[in-house]
């Protein structure tokens, strides 16, 4: 066998165990935060039909499927959750109570350059709301972003949201470069989500290749640029008329801002567009402030996604918030938590006569939830009191012969030093 036959394919992770409870720390942080905004969780096979992927030519994630055909079948490791949930939702689209509030937790494939914080497989946190036009849905999100970074102790301002309207983008086009051609708004908003990576000149090039899916004139492409710059709502009114509607989702949206008490921790960018082709109105990333890292998360409205995949059409919008990127941050702060393994009680039998008496020890133990070792070998007594101290236990249960003849176990608190004995039958 090979050397790489041995290690984990590049761009994903082993979880040891410590690592592991670093993980599930993570994800119970993620659930809390979902159940206190009352978001229900789902999940769905992490393979998929390869088409729900391929929804537009163009988008990075096309090209970063981790697909293969099997059967007749051309199936896919699933990039992302939202297409799934969407084809979920679809399939009760008649029965659900709207709006519906799900939430997720992934792991998601991508084979991408991978940076600091970016991996080819990552777990990621989805909450999504369907069924629900109005941008009370979008504040909801932006909240329990906000919730979930309270929780995990990061300090107000050490991460901010950026959010714009591709809503807003669109109106501020349709008389210009989109007047008579419509259907290039989404591989535009491809090419322009780019910018931050490769800078405007590069982004006026892909919008001016007639080979690119979107063919501006020079002009119109830096006009397309200059848009980009704009960094209050009252500078971005400036390109739509005064009754624009989602100049006015906007401002609502801030308003509603202040009262979950997050207002001042978010700001306009019209140079946010994200870079998947199915969200049609406000979209946000946050970032972590001193821009060390790739966004945290980010997400935005994706009204069309139903009707693109085949349903009826549906409101929704959604955010995905991934593992690796808050690990990275986590660290970077000091803030992961010690997290000694849970272990209440280890069991040792002195010898193999007594270790039915242990065995019926540890299984009473086990039978009151709490988490217990039973030595399985025969180490001497020190082995087993350091093991039980670097294992982290609460105490030890020592059953030796004298013990089993009084029917007792004598139990030692590794904290204390303390002892007591305890019944055999109690």
């Amino acid at each position: 066998m090979s050397k790489n036959a041995l290690q984990p394919p590049r761009g994903t992770r082993d979880f040891y165990p410590e690592d592991f409870r670093r993980r599930e720390w993570l994800f119970d942080h993620f659930r809390r935060i979902a159940h206190r905004f009352a978001f229900e969780e789902v999940d769905a096979p992490m393979v998929e039909h390869a088409e729900l992927f391929t929804r537009k030519a163009g988008e990075e994630i096309v090209d970063q499927l981790y697909h293969f055909e099997i059967h007749d079948r051309h199936l896919a490791l699933r990039p992302e959750m939202t297409p799934s949930v969407a084809r979920m939702v679809i399939a009760r689209a008649g029965s659900l109570r709207m709006p519906a509030r799900w939430f997720t937790i992934s792991q998601n494939w991508r084979y991408e350059r991978m940076t600091r914080g970016r991996k080819r497989e990552h777990f990621q946190w989805n909450m999504d709301i369907w069924g629900e036009p109005e941008v009370t849905a979008e504040a909801e999100l932006v909240g329990s972003i906000f919730a979930l970074l309270d929780a995990l102790g990061l300090a107000r301002g050490d991460v901010k949201v950026r959010v714009n309207s591709r809503a807003l983008l669109e109106e501020s086009l349709r008389q210009g470069v989109l007047a008579d051609r419509p259907e290039i708004f989404e591989p535009l908003c491809i090419v322009i989500d780019k910018i931050a990576k490769v800078g405007p000149d590069t982004v006026i090039g892909q919008l001016v290749d007639p080979a690119g899916g979107v063919g501006l004139d020079e002009a119109s492409a830096r006009e397309v640029v200059g848009m980009l710059s704009a960094r209050s709502l009252d500078e971005a009114a400036g390109y739509v008329s005064p009754d624009s509607p989602a100049l006015a989702d906007l401002r609502r949206f801030f308003d509603l801002l202040d009262a979950y008490g997050v207002r001042d921790q978010v700001v306009f960018d019209a140079s946010v567009v994200r870079g998947l082709a199915y969200y049609t109105g406000i979209v946000f990333e946050a970032f972590d402030s001193g821009a060390t890292l790739r966004s945290i998360c980010g997400g935005g409205r994706y009204d069309g996604l139903s009707e693109k995949l085949g349903g009826k059409p549906l409101p929704a919008v959604g955010f995905g918030f991934g593992d690796v990127v808050i690990a990275e941050f986590l660290a970077d702060k000091e803030l992961w938590p010690e997290l000694p393994r849970p272990l209440d009680d280890m069991v040792f039998a002195l010898g193999e006569a007594e270790r039915p008496a242990a065995v019926a020890i540890a299984s009473r133990l086990r039978s009151q939830d709490r988490r217990v070792e039973l030595v399985l070998g025969s180490p001497k007594l020190k082995r087993a009191m350091t093991d039980a101290n670097r294992a982290g236990a609460a105490r030890i249960w020592l059953v030796g012969p004298d013990e089993v003849q009084r029917g007792v176990a004598k139990v030692r608190d590794l904290a204390s030093g303390e002892e007591h004995e305890e019944p055999l039958d109690a």
